[in-house]
C-alpha cells in the first residue's frame, strides 16, 4: 500500500458534469461526477484522445490509439508509458501520478493500462484505474 506524499494539501473537492447529460428528476439539474470518480474519468478520456482532437489546443492527447496498430514489444510498450505520465503531469493538475503500466497479453491485439495516482487536495488512498485498449477499424 502506498503512502500519501506529504506535500499533498486536504480540503479540497472536484465536480465535473455527467457526459450522459442527464437530469436529476427532482431538482432537473444536470448529474454531476464528484471527486474521485471525476477524476478518473478526466484520466481515461485524456488517454483516450487522439492528438489533435481537441479543437484550440493540439497537444492534449496521446498515440497510444494508433500505437495499437504497430509490433507489439518492450520498446512501444515503454514509450506509451512516458506519454501517458507526460501527458498526465501536463494536462491533469489534480493529480500526482505513482505509476503507469502498458502491457501486451500474448497472442491478443489489445493493450492492457494500468494507471494509479494520488488525488492532490484530497486524503483519499491511492487511486488505480485499469482499462483495456483494443484495435478497431471502421
Amino acid at each position: 500500500m502506498a503512502l500519501i506524499p506529504r506535500n499533498i494539501s486536504t480540503s479540497r473537492g472536484f465536480k465535473d458534469i455527467s457526459l450522459s447529460f442527464r437530469r436529476h428528476p427532482v431538482t432537473n439539474d444536470l448529474l454531476v461526477i464528484k471527486n474521485e470518480d471525476a477524476i478518473k474519468r478526466s484520466v481515461v478520456n485524456l488517454v483516450r484522445t487522439k492528438l489533435g482532437e481537441r479543437f484550440y489546443n493540439d497537444l492534449i492527447g496521446t498515440q497510444v490509439e494508433d500505437s495499437l496498430f504497430e509490433t507489439q514489444g518492450f520498446e512501444v510498450a515503454y514509450s506509451i508509458q512516458t506519454e501517458i505520465e507526460v501527458l498526465l503531469s501536463n494536462f491533469e493538475p489534480r493529480i500526482l501520478t505513482d505509476e503507469v503500466l502498458v502491457t501486451f497479453p500474448l497472442d491478443s491485439n489489445e493493450m492492457n493500462v494500468m494507471i494509479r495516482y494520488f488525488v492532490i487536495g484530497q486524503s483519499a488512498p491511492v487511486q488505480q484505474i485499469d482499462f483495456i485498449l483494443q484495435p478497431t477499424r471502421i
